[in-house]
């Protein structure tokens, strides 16, 4: 084991190898197209096949075809043995010295944990979720929204959704991700990506170590059609998010784990709208 880790650890030595692996890790347990991968960290196609063969090889990225098209993710059994390696050996089995602290420091049933919704623009899909998860449980969750590359102003379509299904939007407003990354703001327990560009952006590392999930939902802004079609497309994004968050509000999160947890989040981002209804 202690040649392979060496092998893995050397092939993630090369900046650029260690953002694919970064971004597969975080999409996990998506399978990545290779043309998202390339746009995402701004690599020519030719140079990221490089990096992903050498990933590969050394165990870490697997790889599927889905008709003409190339996917890949997570090795994730050969990336836990590699963890699994340092942890035993390197940290002599001590976890206290070597894995963040953060999550199980504070599990009193009584604590709000923090949620953070990450989008690009932050004026349709993320604003939905934050509304959705303060509408169903604002006694047991602080709802936050944020983008990666916010817009002016929230889509007015959007807004008026929230306003059809009762949602207090006063309070709304488009915001960098950068008001979250700062010292004076609360640590977040949970990070969620609505959209796919999100989840290809090079985040901050979370205060806390926070529990991460991708939850892609088709962007209703790039709608075209008919009013009513665009409307509806609305509506299914705000539909999606829901199922997602109601299943999530219902996950015992003051007696599961963090591996536990990290699971069922990760479970839910892999159902189907079809499969919640």
């Amino acid at each position: 084991m202690e040649i392979k880790a060496t092998e893995q650890l050397a092939t993630l030595g090369h900046p650029q190898r260690l953002s694919v692996f970064r971004m597969l890790m975080r999409r996990f347990p998506d399978a990545v197209p290779a043309g998202e991968l390339a746009l995402g960290l701004g690599i020519k196609p030719n140079t990221l096949s490089n990096y992903l063969n050498a990933l590969r090889q050394a165990g870490l990225v697997r790889q599927n075809r889905s008709g003409t098209s190339l996917l890949y993710s997570i090795e994730m059994q050969n990336v836990q043995q590699m963890l699994d390696y340092l942890l035993n050996d390197c940290c002599r089995g001590r976890p206290e010295i070597c894995i963040p602290s953060g999550w199980e420091s504070d599990r009193s049933a009584d604590r709000k944990y923090n949620v953070l919704f990450l989008c690009v623009g932050n004026s349709a899909r993320s604003i939905f979720a934050e509304s959705i998860l303060r509408a169903l449980a604002g006694e047991r969750f602080n709802a936050y929204s944020a983008g990666t590359q916010p817009s002016s102003g929230l889509n007015p379509i959007a807004v008026q959704v929230l306003k059809d299904k009762g949602h207090d939007v006063s309070a709304l407003r488009s915001k960098h991700m950068s008001e979250f990354a700062t010292s004076d703001v609360p640590e977040m327990d949970f990070v969620f990506t609505v959209c796919n560009q999100a989840a290809n952006e090079e985040c901050p590392a979370w205060d806390g170590q926070p529990i991460s999930g991708h939850w892609g939902v088709v962007d209703p802004v790039m709608a075209t059609g008919t009013k009513a079609e665009k409307s509806l497309a609305f509506q299914n994004a705000y539909g999606s998010l829901r199922r997602r968050i109601e299943a999530f509000t219902s996950l015992p999160v003051e007696s599961l784990d963090r591996i536990a947890l990290q699971s069922a989040v990760d479970d839910i981002a892999r159902t189907s709208d079809e499969d919640m209804t």
